[in-house]
This record gives C-alpha cells, sequence and structure tokens, in this order.
C-alpha cells in the first residue's frame, strides 16, 4: 500500500483559473457541481449517450448526429456496443472549419526555417490533393499511405484522405524497408506519399532506394506522391506533391461514425504489427474531449506535441485543429549535436517564436535536459505556456520538481497515459484539480478505468492491471485483414469477457489520481515510444555469430532503456566491429529507437519447457526481482547471470 500525502500539491489552479476553463462551464451545462469530479465522471460512464452527445454538443461538431447516441449489446457489452450508430460526419471537415484568417499551422525545421499557413491557405492545399486523389481513383474506404516527416506535405496528404473518405496510415521516414512493408503492406495502399530526403539530427538522410524497394513489395499502389527534396528511381513514375491535383472546392465526404479513418499499429512484440482500424467519429469525440475539456484548448491556442508521424501523438496533435487552434509541426530533432556538445534548445525557442499555449515532450526528454543543465526558463520566454504534457513512460516524482524549478512555476503539468489502442488516454490532466508529485491526475472522462488485482477486484493504493469496465467510441472498429475481430479480442478481451486489459500495471489513489508502472507485456517504450522486440530479433538472426539472443527492457532514469543480450556461436569471437554493425543494422532495418542502449554477451538465454524465448524472465531477473514462475522454464539456472548485469559492464 502506497503511503500518500496530503502536502504533495506542486501546483492549483487558481478560482479564476478554474472559472475560465471550458471543463467548469461543461459541467455547469450539464447541471454537476465544477468543483465534484467524481460525480461528473460517474456520470459519463453511466449515462453514456447523455455524455458524449453532450461533448458532441459543447464542442459544436459538424455533422448529423442522429437520434441514437448510444445502442448497447447486452451479450457483448463492450465489444458489441455501438456510439451514435445514425450519425453522420466527417473528420477533415471538422479539423478545417473556423475562421479562414486564423493560424492553422506553425511549421519548423530544424535549421529554424519557418512556414504558416492560414486555414484558408490550408484548405485550398488540401482540396488540391484530394482532387488528385479522387482522380487517382480513391474512393471512401481505399487506404492511403504516407512516409514522410511532420511537415506540412505530410499534413496536407492525411486531410485529404479523410476529406474524400479515404482511410489514412503512415510510418516516419527513418522507419528501415522491412519495418515498413510489415505495417502498411498489410492494408494495401492505393497510393502511397513519400519523402526522398529527410533531415534530422544535422545529417541529411537519402531514403530513395528504399523507397524503390518498399514499392517493389507494394503491388497495390497505383500512385507515388513524392515531397521535398531528393527523387526516386525515374521508372517509378513519381509525381511530385507541388503538381499533384488541380485546385478545386473542397468537398467533404460525410461517413457513418463508424468509418475508418485511420490505422495504426502494435508495436509487433509478438510478430507482425497489428493493424488498428480507428472509427472517424471515435477519434473526434475521443480529442475534442481530450483537448477543449482535459486539455482546455481555446480558440487561438497554439498547440505543439514533439513526435513523428508514425506515433499516436501525431493524430493526437492534428485533432487540435477541430478546437480552434494553431498546431506547430517541427520536423527535427529535439536536441542537436553541434561540436562544441549538445543543443538542447530548438524546441523551447520554437515554443517561444510560436507562443505555443500546450506542448507535448516525453520524460526522457526531461531527463536529458536535467542531465545537461538546461534550464528552459533561462532560454526562452515562456508567458504562453500554461500546459506542459508529458506521455509515452513513467514520469518520476523528481521529475517533476524539476519541471516546475526548471520550467515554469504557474502552469499545469499533466502527466498523461493511455496508448495507439484508444488513440487518447485513459489517466489525463485537468484544468480543475492541482497537480501532484509524480501522480496523473485524473481518471479521464467517458472511461470507467479501474485497477484489478490477481483476483479480478477493484483496487485503490495497490499495483494491478489497468483495466476499463465500460464502452467508449474510441475502441478500435477491429484489426485489418483476415481474423482482425478475432485477434482484437483475443489480445484486450481474452482475459476478463467484455473488460478492456490494456495491458499497464497502474494503480489508483484516494484522492483520484494515479501512477502507471510500466508495461505488464514485454513490450519495450524507450523515449516513450512503443516498439517490438520481433524486429530487433530479425535483424540478430542474419548474422551467423550469435546462436541466441533476448531483448527486454531496463529502467534507467525514468525512461526504458533497450537491452540486447547476445548468447555466441561456439568458437565464434565478438569484436566490437560486428556489435557496431548489428546497432547500424538494427537502425536502418528497424528504426534508431530500436538500437539497444545496452548490449551483454551472455551464456544462455531463458525458454520455457515447451520452447518458448522468455524475455519476461531475464528482464525480472536483471532489475533484480525475483520470478515467479521458474518451474515453467526448461533452463532456469542460466538466470544467475542476468542478475548479474550491470550498466558498467555492457558493451
Amino acid at each position: 500500500m502506497r503511503d500518500t500525502p496530503y502536502d504533495d500539491v506542486l501546483w492549483t489552479p487558481s478560482e479564476a483559473q478554474k472559472r475560465a476553463a471550458a471543463l467548469w462551464r461543461f459541467a455547469e451545462l450539464n447541471g454537476f457541481d465544477p468543483s465534484d469530479y467524481d460525480t461528473l465522471h460517474r456520470w459519463s460512464i453511466d449515462k453514456k449517450g447523455d455524455f458524449w452527445s453532450a461533448v458532441w454538443d459543447f464542442c459544436e461538431v459538424i455533422g448529423d448526429k442522429g437520434e441514437i447516441y448510444f445502442q448497447p449489446d447486452e451479450t457483448a457489452w463492450m465489444t458489441g456496443a455501438r456510439f451514435f450508430p445514425q450519425a453522420r460526419l466527417n473528420l477533415a471537415e471538422n479539423l478545417l472549419r473556423g475562421d479562414d484568417a486564423a493560424r492553422a499551422i506553425f511549421a519548423m525545421d530544424e535549421l529554424g526555417q519557418v512556414q504558416t499557413l492560414t486555414r484558408r491557405e490550408l484548405k485550398v492545399r488540401v482540396a488540391k490533393v484530394a482532387q488528385g486523389l479522387r482522380a487517382a481513383g480513391v474512393t471512401p474506404g481505399d487506404r492511403v499511405a504516407g512516409v514522410q516527416p511532420n511537415d506540412i506535405d505530410a499534413l496536407v496528404a492525411l486531410l485529404a484522405t479523410v476529406s474524400i473518405g479515404g482511410t489514412w496510415t503512415s510510418c516516419s521516414p527513418d522507419f528501415g524497408e522491412a519495418a515498413i512493408i510489415d505495417r502498411i503492406g498489410q492494408v494495401e495502399p492505393k497510393v502511397l506519399f513519400a519523402t526522398p530526403l529527410y533531415r534530422y539530427g544535422g545529417k541529411r538522410h537519402d531514403v530513395s532506394d528504399r523507397i524503390r524497394a518498399i514499392m517493389g513489395k507494394l503491388p497495390s499502389v497505383t500512385t507515388l506522391i513524392v515531397s521535398g527534396e531528393g527523387a526516386v528511381d525515374p521508372a517509378l513514375k513519381a509525381v511530385h506533391q507541388d503538381d499533384f491535383g488541380m485546385q478545386a472546392n473542397l468537398e467533404f465526404e460525410r461517413m457513418p461514425f463508424d468509418h475508418p479513418a485511420y490505422i495504426l499499429y502494435t508495436s509487433g512484440t509478438t510478430g507482425a504489427p497489428k493493424a488498428i482500424v480507428h472509427r472517424a467519429g471515435g477519434v473526434l469525440l475521443q480529442h475534442l474531449k481530450e483537448h477543449v475539456l482535459h486539455g482546455d484548448v481555446r480558440p487561438g491556442d497554439t498547440v505543439m506535441w514533439y513526435c513523428n508521424t508514425a506515433w499516436m501523438m501525431y493524430h493526437w496533435l492534428v485533432s487540435a485543429l477541430a478546437a480552434n487552434a494553431t498546431i506547430i509541426l517541427y520536423d527535427g530533432a529535439p536536441i542537436l549535436k553541434p561540436d562544441d556538445g549538445l543543443d538542447c534548445s530548438p524546441l523551447w525557442k520554437l515554443a517561444e517564436l510560436a507562443g505555443t499555449t500546450h506542448l507535448g515532450i516525453s520524460p526522457k526528454y526531461l531527463a536529458t535536459l536535467a542531465a545537461e543543465g538546461f534550464s528552459p526558463r533561462e532560454n526562452a520566454d515562456l508567458t504562453n505556456l500554461r500546459n506542459l504534457l508529458v506521455c509515452g513512460a513513467p514520469t518520476l516524482p523528481h521529475q517533476f520538481d524539476w519541471v516546475y524549478q526548471a520550467i515554469k512555476r504557474d502552469m499545469a503539468f499533466s502527466s498523461i497515459s493511455g496508448g495507439t489502442e484508444i488513440l487518447g488516454s485513459f489517466l489525463i490532466g485537468s484544468p480543475l484539480h492541482p497537480v501532484r508529485r509524480g501522480q496523473l491526475t485524473v481518471k479521464a472522462l467517458g472511461h470507467a478505468v479501474s485497477v484489478f488485482d490477481d483476483r479480478g477486484a477493484p483496487v485503490i493504493g495497490q499495483r494491478g492491471e489497468l483495466v476499463c469496465t465500460e464502452p467508449f467510441p474510441s475502441m478500435p472498429l477491429t484489426f485489418w485483414g483476415e481474423g482482425g475481430a478475432k485477434r482484437y479480442h483475443d489480445t484486450y478481451f481474452s482475459d476478463r469477457a467484455e473488460i478492456w486489459t490494456h495491458g499497464d500495471v497502474a494503480e489508483l489513489t484516494c484522492t483520484g489520481s494515479g501512477y502507471v508502472h510500466g508495461r505488464s507485456d514485454n513490450t519495450l517504450k524507450p523515449g516513450g515510444v512503443r516498439i517490438g522486440t520481433s524486429e530487433i530479433y530479425a535483424v540478430c538472426e542474419k548474422y551467423s555469430q550469435f546462436e541466441d539472443f533476448v531483448v527486454f527492457g531496463a529502467i534507467h532514469e525514468g525512461d526504458e532503456e533497450v537491452v540486447l543480450c547476445l548468447k555466441p556461436a561456439e568458437g565464434t569471437v565478438i569484436s566490437k566491429d560486428i556489435l557496431n554493425a548489428l546497432r547500424m543494422d538494427i537502425r536502418t532495418q528497424a528504426s534508431p529507437r530500436h538500437v539497444p542502449a545496452r548490449i551483454h554477451l551472455v551464456q544462455d538465454v531463458p525458454y520455457t519447457i515447451n520452447g518458448k524465448r522468455v524475455e519476461s524472465a531475464a528482464r525480472t531477473t536483471a532489475a533484480g526481482l525475483p520470478v515467479k514462475n521458474v518451474g515453467s522454464l526448461a533452463n532456469p539456472q542460466c538466470l544467475e547471470e542476468y542478475r548479474a548485469l550491470t550498466r558498467e559492464a555492457a558493451l
């Protein structure tokens, strides 16, 4: 049981700040005392239809809501339930609404080059590409994919796709060929947007050969659109995005609430990444609730989350447009490496330049700033910053202290936690609540969040499985592909019938806040971005010098780092050159985030009696904890060497 003090409050909104918040007005409009969040939250999960209808109205969603707001299914309480079954809407129409003269986009690259677009200018660019997609034969439900950096071209491609009823899916250009094919190859896109040359970390990266290889393995793609600098093989007959489409009126295809808008991907821990299909209405309502109510994003605010186009937070950021905010697109590294050391200033210079009100980053980034002795408040004017948000990994209590010391004292600090699966948060910030040291502020409205112990009983003040017991609109529609519904069910509902089991170890407190302690499975999250082990294994298997290997995560300075243990083949000497080559192959064939922070040579790898590699046993032992299922291991004696592994001894 955690001993939770009541003097752990680091910041409290003033009465004036509370009353100015949209959440305060929302509570009053629906007949609730704004200071009684618990009752408001209970209503949001008990009267689901009424709550989400109220969100629709309060946030002024464009579309036809229909007369039915929630349709339960008595036999499949969560997986069979439907929200707004009669509704018709278009996600892009809601993202692109608002004053044509208002600033929509503030984009900057790591060289400091800035572009801005008004909503009118953005709509003109979207209309042109939308016409091009229609001319290319894209119809509602067709998939369109992007392999682009976080720039204006990528955003325009996304908005154009969903405006005509297409389904958007994307990867970051730093992903390797196999990682890209494993993802977008599943969904058979008709059109591919790609950037042959991008800049990151002070270097130009030419991935034109990768694009050629990808096109050779994507027979479904009939049209290739390239953006930015660089060129691809002329045989691919690519069209540059600047020349794609003709200027036309922007028209929106209104589709059912459950129409597929996005496909995102799981980490690929146990095989090919699962392709998660997200419904347009669920995305819109979930994100409007998070931005407007929990984040207090107001018209004219400026919102940024440091991310790439493969991450769920990119899609979350884009949705801030629906709250009539400006969104910031940053294409580059958050920390640069000039000859004289690290330059930690890029995001903070951007925050000052754009007048950022909401900034999202990761705990790892905060740890790096602290280690470098960099104080954002001393290097940038953060007058406009009202809410600093963080997610992706547990944020340690001392990092809360550092934030208020080194960044800004009068602002909300929102540690949030959710996932790609729900395209949002289960535990989130609130403009009406105090920020408590190390804690996630509240359970999100509309989510029946609980923590279950080993008995399946809800507990407070104890670690357990994070679950959700009532349906919500941003639940996935399905997993893409044959047997998708069953794979979706097996992933989240096999442990508990019709109860969502999220895969996080969490803890709720008596004050209504909570902690997330990490994943309960073997997913890795270095820098807050979920990655899988299978892609690392796929590279290792190409090396004859290694007989076996195991990958797991280890916590260091509040972040999870990737640990790779290698069992050398008999008679093989593992040199530094081999390890350097392995790291480079992992970087290019998977992604930079997959590169191990630590590599160790071991004599054996733990396996179950039926021949399954046991990552959790290696991870638990290396963390100094006992392994509960030793009896299921074929070679439990090998764990002793994992107990002795240290960062200092890593290769």
